[in-house]
């Protein structure tokens, strides 16, 4: 049998339908969308809120999001360069600054909906596994996780931010399974492990191992750490003040930034008609002026 190769008609292309702009560029996966956001019948209008956490070279997002006909709507947003601000100047993208910011967005959030006294969350952070319990009022603010395109492997960041909102006080389904220090074979976690990841202790163990080793990698690797007196020996600590910073004032600040006086232009301003009469006034008499002096040096001549 003569294979015979399968043409693409003219019919075909007519109703080729392209995919979703986010989908070409690869930065949605649809599938995952769609189950996170869709809503029961019978819930009508009721929001249903994700916890959305995004990692970027320098920083770290984390966002309360809920998905309406007119597009995502943020109800509350927290970031790794707003810790600064409660004494947490470096290591803005580990585990460690994911769980603050987590922290921080739970914080905000309830404050925000007036339910921050009641859910207090868990304030020592111990490692271990911790679910929001419903109070006898009100019951607790709920959201889904969002992990976007990143591979959910156990301990990654994206758990540090799900732990430091669970510990917020924000409810959120999950399982310890991936969190930093559960073990696959007892199926079991080792709250020890998760909590000194928390703490940044395995930053102060590579810094550790580095000053006994190579000096001088310790040196340039740790150079702004060195710089305001971090040390591994200080490192919980100072992650224990930035956590009860966050908890005695989540709220956001505005920019004490000014906006520019001018802005730049990229284009040459639109001239009004008067503007434009007036100049080309002015060409004609340098013309006529240019014209008469040829004239004028021809006379001599």
């Amino acid at each position: 049998m003569v294979y015979v190769k399968a043409q693409k008609s003219k019919a075909y292309f007519k109703r080729f339908q392209v995919k979703f702009k986010r989908r070409r560029e690869g930065k949605t996966d649809y599938r995952a969308r769609n189950r996170l956001i869709n809503q029961d019948k019978n819930k009508y209008n009721t929001p249903k809120y994700r916890l959305v956490a995004r990692f970027t070279n320098k920083d770290i997002i984390a966002q309360i999001v809920y998905a309406s006909i007119s597009g995502d709507i943020v109800l509350a947003a927290a970031y790794a360069h707003e810790l600064p601000r409660y004494g947490l100047d470096v290591g803005l993208t580990n585990y460690a600054a994911a769980y603050c910011v987590g922290l921080l967005l739970a914080r905000r959030v309830l404050k925000q909906l007036e339910m921050d006294a009641e859910y207090e969350g868990n304030v020592e952070a111990t490692g271990e596994d911790f679910t929001v319990e419903p109070a006898e009022s009100r019951r607790p603010f709920r959201a889904l996780l969002d992990v976007g395109l990143v591979k959910t492997t156990t301990g990654n960041r994206v758990f540090g931010v799900l732990k430091g909102a669970l510990d917020g006080g924000v409810d959120i389904p999950h399982s310890e399974k991936r969190f930093a220090g559960f073990n696959k074979d007892s199926k079991q976690l080792d709250p020890d492990v998760h909590r000194k990841y928390i703490y940044g202790g395995h930053i102060a163990a590579y810094m550790r191992t580095l000053m006994e080793d190579e000096p001088e990698k310790y040196q340039s690797h740790f150079s702004e750490y060195i710089k305001r007196g971090i040390g591994p020996d200080n490192m919980e600590e100072m992650y224990k003040k930035v956590h009860a910073a966050i908890r005695a004032d989540p709220e956001a600040q505005k920019s004490e930034k000014e906006p520019p006086k001018e802005h730049k232009r990229y284009n040459l301003k639109k001239l009004s008609y008067e503007e434009r009469k007036a100049r080309l006034i002015e060409r004609l008499k340098a013309l006529n002026s240019a014209a008469g002096v040829e004239d004028d040096d021809e006379d001599d001549d």
